[in-house]
């Protein structure tokens, strides 16, 4: 099977969090107005690759893996098969981002089958009028950071907390002199 892809970026820290390799898929029928990438809306501005070549080299960074675009829901048959290779060689985290809500995804078996293979997904069209630069990981303030595999299992959206990711460095740290400055633990 074959995947049209953009670009394919190590290293990158905007994606989601620590250091990733973000696939940017071509394809997407969202149009959203104040789009950051609206070339990748056409399905023939990426080059068709491999998908089993495509997984090697994404495997082959050692780093957390994110799938961008365009939107991956686009070619949903392709990232399916990608991630379940991705997952079945190594523990990867998978992030994706989707203009498709995750209720949505939800009413579609075949869209059931990639999230059961991907850790976090941001769900939502960007919407201009609620860009904020104030949000991590993304670019609009009605997009969500949904924390896939606990919400298949209990049954309801939970919402992923990027705070959790600080709570390892932070406890390196504590009080000193009931002050609020903050010195390494000895």
């Amino acid at each position: 099977m074959q995947i049209s892809v953009i670009k394919i970026v190590e290293s990158t820290t905007v994606d989601g969090p620590g250091l990733r390799t973000t696939l940017y898929a071509a394809g997407c029928n969202h149009r959203c107005k104040g789009c950051h990438n609206p070339q990748s809306w056409d399905i023939n501005y990426g080059t068709m690759a491999d998908i089993e070549e495509v997984a090697q080299r994404l495997l082959a960074t050692g780093e957390d893996i994110t799938f961008s675009g365009g939107d991956p829901m686009f070619q949903l048959e392709a990232f399916t098969q990608l991630a379940s290779i991705i997952k079945a060689k190594s523990n990867r985290n998978i992030w994706c981002y989707t203009g498709y809500t995750f209720e949505q995804l939800l009413r579609n078996p075949k869209a059931l089958n990639l999230l059961k293979n991907i850790n976090v997904l941001v769900d939502g069209r960007f919407v201009e009028e609620l860009k904020s630069k104030d949000i991590l990981f993304r670019g609009s303030s009605n997009q969500r950071l949904i924390d896939v595999q606990k919400s298949l299992k209990v049954g309801e959206i939970v919402i992923y907390e990027p705070m959790n990711l600080l709570s390892p460095l932070l406890m390196k740290y504590k009080r000193v002199d009931n002050s609020s400055l903050l010195t390494p633990h000895s």
